[in-house]
């Protein structure tokens, strides 16, 4: 069997094996095999990351995809250049990329590169990527370069992502007659939210925020009431994209000042959660150059890009300050989530070629 056509089977027999977050174990433990076949001292690690290492040397690079995927099911099928289903693009056609691309290369004496499926990206906790930075916290245990393992398509370098913030509220009023002056539980529910928008905006205008990668972005994710005899509760649900310059305490501060110009008689809870910052990374060190003449060598035209989403790369990203770090992999981001999610066979092993060409321009230098 061919490269291409091993590199194709590892990337359907992954996606045939669901892997939503928490249920991971046997995705990573045929991860963990393939990559044990190919070149890698291979393992499922306490955690359930698959992890493979390929080389000895002090000097690390590493490939941080993640093997869980979105609910609901998508059904796996082919139809020509295209798979179809769950994690094709969101994000096991990048992990499969980087296990193609790793087992490939020739790795020098000094060098290493490992490879790690994660666990829970898709969830608030990223425990995977919190088990592997733990055992990187140390100067001297920072990697060379990383690479976050998201969709970027084959010709597109990711130099960031914004941060987030999960805010749940929870608003005891008393009621007052429908026919009154009053709010009632439900309007006050709309009122706090329309306030969190309007101070979203004004931070945006005020710091002449124009970009979605700049901007403080609210959504309202849920929102209920209920009645409760003399008086009503709303639940709501918020979810914030922190911009690089806002932090998830300064924005959690604001929030609770917010909430203490409620109604008077009103009771206001908030829980805060998942909170990351936003990462931006340089796109002028040695791993951006080498991705940039290894897409060109494949007659690409090299273009960058910053999300509006988080990943990986936002937990690892500042406690590693001089690490180059990027995101990268094959696919279309815009289907992430979505019960069309799928990718081109095509592009998912020009990414492989990219990748492969970057490593060995790093491992040369």
């Amino acid at each position: 069997m061919t490269e291409q056509n091993e590199a194709i089977e590892l990337l359907t027999k992954l996606v045939s094996i669901p892997s939503p977050s928490e249920h991971e174990r046997k995705a990573s433990a045929f991860l963990a095999g393939w990559m044990n076949a190919h070149g890698l001292k291979s393992h499922v690690d306490e955690v359930h990351n698959a992890v493979g290492v390929k080389g000895n040397g002090p000097k690390e690079i590493l490939l941080l995809g993640h093997i869980d995927t979105f609910p609901g099911e998508v059904p796996v099928r082919r139809d020509g250049d295209v798979l179809y289903g769950r994690g094709s693009v969101d994000a096991k056609g990048p992990l499969a990329t980087f296990a193609a691309a790793a087992a490939r290369v020739s790795v020098p004496k000094g060098w290493r590169i490992s490879v790690i499926g994660a666990v829970e990206e898709e969830s608030a906790t990223s425990k995977g990527a919190r088990h592997v930075l733990a055992r990187r916290m140390e100067p001297e245990q920072h990697p060379a370069f990383c690479v976050i393992g998201e969709p970027s398509n084959w010709d597109r370098v990711t130099l960031g992502y914004k941060g987030r913030l999960l805010m749940d509220v929870t608003l005891r009023v008393p009621f007052s007659h429908s026919a009154g002056e009053g709010r009632l539980p439900a309007e006050q529910g709309v009122d706090f939210w329309r306030q969190v928008e309007n101070l979203c905006a004004e931070n945006n205008a005020a710091r002449g925020a124009k970009s979605p990668f700049s901007q403080l972005s609210p959504s309202l994710r849920y929102i209920a009431s209920h009645d409760e005899g003399a008086f009503g509760s709303v639940v709501m649900s918020l979810g914030f994209r922190l911009p690089v310059d806002i932090s998830p305490a300064q924005l959690e501060v604001d929030m609770r000042n917010l909430l203490n110009t409620v109604a008077e008689g009103t009771v206001a809870e908030a829980q805060f959660s998942g909170g990351e910052p936003a990462y931006k990374g340089d796109k002028s060190n040695l791993l951006v150059r080498a991705f940039l003449r290894s897409i060109r060598a494949g007659d690409g035209k090299p273009r960058f890009v910053v999300k509006t989403g988080t990943a990986d790369m936002n937990v690892v990203g500042p406690h590693w300050p001089n690490t180059p770090i990027v995101a990268y992999g094959p696919g279309d981001s815009n289907l992430d989530h979505t019960p069309n999610e799928h990718i081109h066979l095509t592009e998912y092993l020009r990414a492989v070629d990219v990748l492969a060409g970057a490593l060995e321009q790093l491992m040369a230098g």
